[in-house]
């Protein structure tokens, strides 16, 4: 009979925040077996080692209890044991991001990530999970895209689920609770919205048919003919799972499901007819997400095929994966008609000019971007926008410009939809059918060539490789779109950043090159006035205060330097025109 690891899910301590999981399997690996957690989580290129919320852990052999040795942060060795093994864990699950897990007497949310051990050795066996029903007396029902097992559900569980192996037990979550649902076809696919999170009036209808469009045009730019879905392999539907929160914002892609935390301000109430201005945002997220079961889930970077969950993996690559995502995730909202032109327009000049704020992008590169992302874009500090680039922000103009530079140079007989299908059909399509391939650090320029018959060597030097911002301008000019550059604010400039904090008006970030920094302001400085006169604690009031002045000018400037009063000479620049704006040429 072939193994199989078994996994129970006990909500036990609602209060406590507490998760007891358990695995059993058959045969341990020898006299040695080695468990471990994973010490990061796909799609979040940051060691957070999961171990730490482990609270206590336990294991029998048969009935005899035996003993863990701890080996490093996130494995332990268990001795002596020849028969059936069983480990049980108490994990503390309060952490409210789309990562980790989090549970109290309201509902439960877990990735596999932080609560399924992984026994050396065996991440090929199949998985069984069974989740338990809490100890207060709730209606709670378990949404994931995991498969069901045909297994009958016993009183006091709330389903058992089968994977194939460990990276599928770890790639599904799961939302236990009573949540608002609303379920929706794509293209005959099964697609279900869960809402956590006080949400009154939720208008899920207007929701679900945004984006029912959304995912109906994803499908259809990777399969044009079969119009087939790629999660089929999995429960044969797609979860959307979003905590419903007073202003977060985030998510996280798994095979065939998303994580998602949303402000309640932006989703749209069936009292208001009007989406409110955040909504768009909103659809720009699940338009991210929903892209990635095709780029990233199953289009790999081979430095990605395998996943190893305990060290950094480094590819050159995120810009592919995570920029050409987010270039299509605002493309995708304006062919499903969820955006008109317009808007369209304004989100792309919001990107444009995200990238352009600071001087990052000219000393580092993308592709050392996505190398560094374990230990600079996920460890950014107030010194970022001068020392980095962005792979989504820039990686996604780079695949603007890679788009307009097919478009034009094949006559618009090619785009960059070619490559992506092309990705698709190599690498995606069969990923979970036999050996995983990942797309080669050095293929992607070949594959563009042999998709469209363009050859872009020179522009990924240029724009990737090197620290060229993308012609923009001139390529968006060539396809009817005007781009310019404004002052938002004709008030001088001080070159930085502020953030309130209470009474108090402190600096966030002081951009090179700048007043400000020649002046010798720093991040975390506490602003105290401008020449003599008291400022307030917000950015309304610096730029109040400012109004009088002329660029050029030179005002004292009062500040705390921890409890140390100084003051400095800042000559006041010119209002940057830092602000994109796009329009339309031909019309």
């Amino acid at each position: 009979m072939k193994q199989t690891l078994h996994y129970n899910v006990d909500p036990y301590d609602p209060a406590g925040h507490r998760l007891k999981i358990q695995l059993r399997m058959p045969q341990p690996k020898g006299k040695r077996q080695v468990v471990c957690l994973p010490s990061w989580i796909p799609g979040s290129y940051l060691i957070r080692d999961f171990s730490r919320h482990v609270e206590t852990m336990r294991a029998w052999c048969g009935k005899k209890s035996i003993r863990p040795e701890k080996l490093d942060t996130s494995r332990w060795a268990l001795d002596g044991c020849d028969g059936p093994l069983t480990i049980e864990i108490i994990v503390y699950a309060w952490d409210f991001s789309v990562r980790e897990a989090h549970f109290d007497e309201s509902h439960a949310f877990f990735n596999g990530t932080s609560v399924f051990l992984l026994p050396e050795g065996m991440d090929h066996l199949p998985c069984t999970v069974r989740i338990a029903a809490p100890p207060h007396r709730v209606k709670w029902r378990a949404y994931t895209s995991m498969p069901a097992s045909k297994q009958r559900i016993e009183r006091g569980a709330l389903g058992y689920f089968t994977a194939p192996n460990y990276d599928a037990v770890i790639d599904h979550p799961f939302e236990l609770g009573t949540p608002q649902v609303i379920t929706f076809k794509a293209r005959g696919a099964l697609h279900e919205m869960v809402f956590t999170g006080a949400a009154p009036g939720l208008d899920l209808k207007r929701i679900a048919k945004d984006t029912q469009r959304i995912c109906e045009a994803q499908i259809d730019l990777f399969e044009p003919k079969t119009k087939q879905a790629p999660f089929l392999d999995s429960a044969n539907k797609y979860v959307f799972m979003t905590l419903v929160t007073q202003n977060g914002y985030g998510g996280l892609e798994h095979r065939a499901s998303t994580a998602l935390v949303a402000s309640r301000q932006d989703l749209p109430v069936m009292a208001s007819e009007t989406p409110p201005d955040g909504y768009r945002q909103f659809l720009g997220l699940v338009s991210h997400e929903y892209f990635h079961t095709w780029h990233v889930k199953r289009i790999k970077p081979a430095a990605f095929a395998p996943y190893d969950y305990l060290v950094p993996q480094h590819t050159r690559l995120l810009w592919v994966f995570e920029g050409f995502t987010s270039y299509y995730d605002d493309l995708m909202l304006l062919r499903s008609g969820a955006i008109d032109l317009p808007g369209y327009l304004s989100l792309l000049a919001k990107t444009i000019t995200s990238v352009h704020t600071g001087s990052g992008r000219q000393k580092q590169s993308l592709a050392e971007s996505s190398f560094d992302a374990w230990t600079k874009y996920y460890k950014q500090n107030e010194n970022a926008p001068n020392a980095i680039v962005s792979y989504y922000t820039k990686g996604a103009l780079v695949a603007l410009g890679l788009d307009l530079t097919i478009r034009e140079a094949s006559d618009n007989q090619r785009s960059l939809d070619d490559v992506m299908r092309a990705l698709w059909q190599g690498y995606g399509r069969d990923f979970f059918q036999g050996k995983p391939v990942g797309l080669d650090e050095n293929a992607l320029i070949d594959l563009i060539e042999q998709a469209t018959g363009v050859d872009v060597s020179m522009q990924i030097d240029r724009w990737v490789d090197q620290h060229e911002d993308v012609p923009l301008a001139q390529l968006l000019a060539k396809a009817g779109i005007e781009l310019t550059w404004e002052a938002t604010d004709q008030r001088p400039d001080l070159g930085l950043t502020i953030k309130p904090n209470g009474p108090d008006l402190v600096v966030r970030q002081v951009f090179a090159n700048g007043p400000a920094h020649k002046a010798g302001l720093s991040a975390g400085d506490t602003l105290v006035a401008i020449d003599g006169l008291r400022l307030g604690n917000s950015a309304s009031a610096l730029k109040e205060r400012l109004r009088p002045y002329r660029s050029g000018q030179r005002v004292t400037v009062h500040f705390f330097r921890g409890d140390s009063l100084r003051s400095s000479k800042v000559r006041l620049a010119v209002p940057n025109k830092g602000v994109c704006r796009l329009r339309p040429s031909r019309f």
